[in-house]
C-alpha cells in the first residue's frame, strides 16, 4: 500500500528513531517498504538498512533528487516522505489508512501532510513560539511529512507544478519534504 523514503544524510541515531516508528505500520500491513536514500556514502545508513530489514539506495547529488530517486525505486502506489527523526504519533496508521481510503475513493486528488508537533519533552522556548506562528501563517512548510499518490505526483510533474519526473510512473520533488523529529499527527489536504 504505501513505501517510505527518507533521505540520510549517514547518520544512524534519527533514521533509526524513524524506522522504529514505522514498525507498527508494517506489523499492520500499512507499509510495504521503507527505502533509505543516502547521499553521504560512509556505510553507516547501508549497515541501518540491511539490519531494520529496508531497501538502500546510494545517491549522489541534491535532497530532491535524492528523493526522486527513491521515489522511482519505490514499488507503491502511494509515498510518504519523512525526515530522518521524524516520530509518528501512535493513531498514524489508522489516519494515514482513512486517508488514503478518502482519496481514493473520491475523484479529486491531494496529498496530505502531517500536522505539527511538538514532543512533549522539548524544551520551550521563544524561538519555537516563533516558529510556530510562522507555519501557522505559512501553512505546510518542507519541514513537515508528505503522503501523496504516485500517480498524482506524476500529474502534478506533467502539468510543470513539480519538476521534472525521469520516466512515467515516477515522482520528482524540488520541494524537499522533511517531517518534523517530534511526533505527527493528523493529515490535513492542501489544495
Amino acid at each position: 500500500m504505501l513505501s517510505v523514503i527518507i533521505p540520510t544524510e549517514g547518520v544512524e541515531q534519527p533514521a533509526v528513531a524513524t524506522l522504529a516508528a514505522l514498525v507498527p505500520g508494517a506489523a499492520a500491513g500499512v507499509i510495504r517498504e521503507v527505502l533509505l536514500v543516502d547521499r553521504v556514502g560512509n556505510g553507516v545508513i547501508e549497515r541501518v538498512a540491511d539490519v531494520a530489514g529496508c531497501s538502500f539506495l546510494r545517491f549522489d547529488g541534491t535532497r530532491a533528487a535524492a528523493l526522486a530517486a527513491g521515489a522511482r525505486a519505490a514499488r507503491s502506489p502511494w509515498l510518504m516522505f519523512l525526515h530522518p527523526g521524524a516520530v509518528l504519533d501512535n493513531g498514524w496508521i489508522e489516519e494515514t489508512t482513512q486517508f488514503i481510503q478518502n482519496v481514493s475513493s473520491s475523484d479529486r486528488p491531494r496529498a496530505g501532510v502531517f500536522r505539527y508537533a511538538r514532543s512533549p519533552y522539548a524544551d520551550t522556548r521563544l524561538r519555537d513560539g516563533l516558529k510556530f506562528v510562522a507555519r501557522m501563517i505559512a501553512g505546510p512548510s518542507a519541514e513537515q511529512g508528505l503522503l501523496i499518490a504516485r500517480d498524482h505526483m506524476s500529474g502534478l510533474a506533467a502539468t510543470g507544478r513539480i519538476p521534472d519526473v525521469p520516466r512515467p510512473g515516477c515522482c520528482a520533488s524540488s520541494a524537499a519534504p522533511r517531517a518534523p523529529s517530534c511526533a505527527a499527527g493528523s493529515w490535513s489536504s492542501p489544495s
